[in-house]
């Protein structure tokens, strides 16, 4: 896949799905700007990996407007101009309803923050630059969650993940005639640090037993269909949601 003279910005690429999606992108030729919040070792690694030339760090805060404003601009910047943009950035966060209805609005709010009221704002951006570019593309990483729903401590990250979905959808809908294109990849249970943590609590059968497969999805699994995407190949699939969950979810 070459993806040489491509420019493209991942949020949330310091470790797990991000950071493999930035990784399969750089090493297919594209440059990458590399956002992380708190994870700067490993995305000053990523950098030093494949050079300056080619990566470069930027840290954000996307529970902060003026910060999301300025990790696009930054990135807008450093690559001239933008070609593809992957929001992949976003937090999983338990709050169950026997909380407080103080703290359990407390954490609604935080997810909601990062994972849907960012992303909003960076289609914004994206879309202004895209218009004045002639093209581009978003790929919007969702979740199963939007489409069968998830457990009772997770409100907040299935309604945060069912509004990006339809945001997608919105901006291919609406935005094609401009010549932008815009996915939803929907992942289920991948092998990440939290899901680990969640394995060691539950333990790995739990997981298997919902999957067709027979083993987990892992985060190099979906970054190749992402590096695709970002080919102009899937073009023509502007709009379409793609299931990568090893079969837990068939819609």
């Amino acid at each position: 896949m070459d993806l040489s003279g491509q420019n493209i910005l991942v949020t949330g690429a310091s470790k797990g799905i991000g950071f493999a999606i930035a990784k399969y992108l750089l090493e297919q030729g594209a440059r990458v700007g590399v956002h992380y919040h708190t994870g700067k070792i490993d995305a000053d690694a990523l950098v030093a990996q494949f050079g300056p030339d080619n990566a470069f760090s930027i840290q954000a805060n996307l529970e902060n407007s003026s910060e999301v404003i300025s990790l696009f601009e930054q990135a807008v910047h450093h690559l001239g101009k933008i070609d593809s943009l992957i929001l992949n950035a976003g937090i999983f966060l338990p709050h169950a309803i026997d909380q407080s209805t103080k703290e359990w609005y407390r954490v609604w709010k935080q997810t909601i923050a990062v994972n849907l009221d960012s992303v909003g704002l960076l289609t914004k951006l994206a879309l202004d630059h895209f218009k004045s570019e002639g093209r581009g593309r978003i790929v919007y990483i969702g979740s199963r969650a939007a489409f069968r729903g998830e457990t009772e401590e997770y409100l907040g990250y299935a309604a945060s993940k069912g509004g990006l979905t339809s945001l997608a959808r919105s901006v291919a809908r609406s935005f094609g005639k401009y010549n932008i294109k815009a996915f939803v990849v929907a992942p289920g249970f991948t092998r990440t640090a939290m899901a680990e943590q969640f394995i060691g609590e539950y333990g790995e059968a739990r997981v298997l037993n919902e999957l067709a497969l027979n083993e987990l999805t892992e985060v190099t699994d979906i970054a190749p269909l992402v590096g695709f995407i970002c080919t102009g190949l899937m073009d023509h699939a502007t709009g379409t949601t793609i299931d990568i969950n090893a079969g837990s979810y068939i819609h």
